[in-house]
């Protein structure tokens, strides 16, 4: 048995790590596959500038109804809520995670920062976080696009918004 763990011992730490996290009764140490501070397997970060004021913005992420629309398929609790400078969620559902959508202000408008950082349930192949990643990049811009469509309504480069909030 000693000469078995001496053996063990002497392995790359990561491969000894990798057979020593599935040995019954253990508990997974921070950073292994499983841990609950392993690092995310999605990390999406996404920029939009929209010319309107943090709290016009603001005001289309405030009503939890909204965030059904946005993202159907996650259940978003929130932890923080800074007002005009955005919200933090914890994210449970389709993904496991965080989420963030911060508002700066920036010249004549607002810069909408997005984050999620989430895994997916169960031991997903890398092809599959591929296109999860892709799919989720992808749904944060169209959101953010199409937020920059409505709030903006039409506004020209350098002339006010029509309006101050939805």
């Amino acid at each position: 048995m000693r000469s078995r763990r001496r053996a063990l011992s002497s392995l790359p730490s990561s491969l000894f790590a990798a057979l020593t996290s599935r040995l019954p009764g253990r508990t997974p140490a921070p950073g292994d596959p499983g841990s609950p501070t392993a690092p995310p397997a999605l990390d999406i970060v996404d920029e939009t500038f929209i010319a309107v004021p943090p709290s016009t913005v603001a005001a289309a992420f405030a009503d939890p109804r909204s965030w059904t629309l946005y993202w159907p398929d996650l259940v978003l609790e929130v932890y923080t809520d800074r007002g005009d400078e955005g919200l933090r969620w914890t994210v449970r559902g389709a993904l496991v995670g965080t989420m963030e959508i911060w508002l700066e202000p920036v010249l004549d408008g607002t810069l909408l920062h997005y984050f999620l950082r989430a895994s997916p349930h169960g031991s997903p192949t890398p092809r599959m976080l591929r296109r999860e990643f892709d799919r989720r990049a992808r749904a944060a811009k169209a959101i953010a696009l199409e937020l920059k469509n409505v709030l903006e309504d039409g506004r020209a480069a350098g002339i006010p918004p029509r309006h101050e909030s939805i």
